[in-house]
């Protein structure tokens, strides 16, 4: 198909007012006959209009601009892509994603993929930073199945149906990391809405060290935040010094029924990324744990258009972000 210039399209404008057919403008301008009738059928505001050179172009221009580019996969965009995988951890999706709603230049998320899959092949190591790195997920047995009961404890179907649609700000999910043999352990806590997280470390699995560090972690949003859901792990036996302490509810998820707390679950795998489970967690330092929740709290999120959890916990939606970036 012929691309007409912005010169020939004046050149017809000005042919139709001489009343010239549309076959003897093809031929004066150079194109083929059925290049003028599309012409004419496209850019129009309506059918009845005469055609209007300018305003032809301008159909055309922005035709231009809405039209998927395929991008190439240049070095430029490349080592754009090993940054934000080697040092920032993001996934092929997010980084994909993420690039498209800042109007960046990016490959899809499928061809990440396959650059990474190539390296391997290669003897590279970038699949070394993905999450899964093509692991297959196992299923955990019921281990500890004798759990000592928690006095006073809330269950999840007491917990007000607005929770579970995670529509309001300040619903959240904690929980604890261990390290291997069982030497060094982490608190982690994630607002349902945004993905945004807090990681502490505990000298030890005693209640009253995790209400001591959920109080610190929390208490500058006291008055925002209104319940937080855990499993029925004994390390929350304090759970009513929380909730008294911070004006919120408290709830217990069914015992071995980690979906009800499904964001926290995923919060865990994406701390694994840099605290393996073959590896203790005593030498960790609070600072190297504020760095990861840092990190995290950067990372663009599928579900939340690709804003980064720090994002979401400023703006309303994604509609005001855009509006506050100028994205269009």
């Amino acid at each position: 198909m012929s691309q007409l210039t912005e010169s020939q399209r004046y050149e017809i404008s000005s042919y139709l007012q001489k009343g010239k057919s549309k076959d003897e403008i093809a031929s004066l301008v150079g194109v083929h006959r059925s290049t003028i009738y599309r012409e004419l059928r496209r850019n129009k505001f309506k059918p009845s209009d005469r055609y209007d050179a300018e305003y032809a172009q301008y159909r055309y221009e922005l035709r231009k601009e809405q039209r998927p580019v395929k991008r190439r996969f240049t070095v430029f965009i490349r080592e754009r892509a090993r940054e934000r995988l080697v040092n920032d951890h993001w996934s092929p999706e997010q980084i994909s994603g993420w690039s498209k709603l800042f109007r960046q230049p990016m490959v899809s998320h499928e061809r990440l993929y396959q650059w990474i899959w190539e390296d391997k092949r290669k003897g590279g190591d970038l699949y070394l930073y993905l999450r899964r790195r093509g692991r297959k997920n196992r299923k955990r047995g019921n281990k500890n199945k004798t759990r000592i009961p928690i006095a006073n404890r809330k269950d999840i179907s007491e917990r007000p149906a607005i929770v579970g649609k995670k529509k309001r700000w300040g619903d959240l999910e904690i929980d604890t990391v261990i390290g291997k043999n069982r030497k060094g352990l982490i608190l982690t806590i994630n607002e349902r809405k945004t993905g945004f997280v807090w990681i502490h470390k505990l000298p030890n699995k005693e209640a009253k060290y995790v209400a001591a560090a959920t109080e610190k972690l929390l208490m500058p949003f006291k008055g925002k935040i209104h319940t937080i859901t855990s499993d029925n792990g004994t390390e929350f036996a304090d759970h009513q010094y929380i909730a008294q302490t911070l004006g919120i509810d408290f709830y217990f998820a069914t015992p071995y029924h980690s979906w009800e707390r499904g964001a926290n679950e995923n919060l865990n795998g994406l701390i694994r990324q840099y605290l393996p489970k073959w590896e203790t967690m005593e030498h960790v330092t609070q600072s190297y744990l504020e760095d990861i929740a840092r990190k995290l709290n950067q990372r663009p999120r599928k579900r939340l258009g690709y804003m980064t959890p720090e994002q979401a916990m400023k703006f309303k939606d994604l509609e005001h972000m855009k509006k506050a970036f100028n994205i269009r």
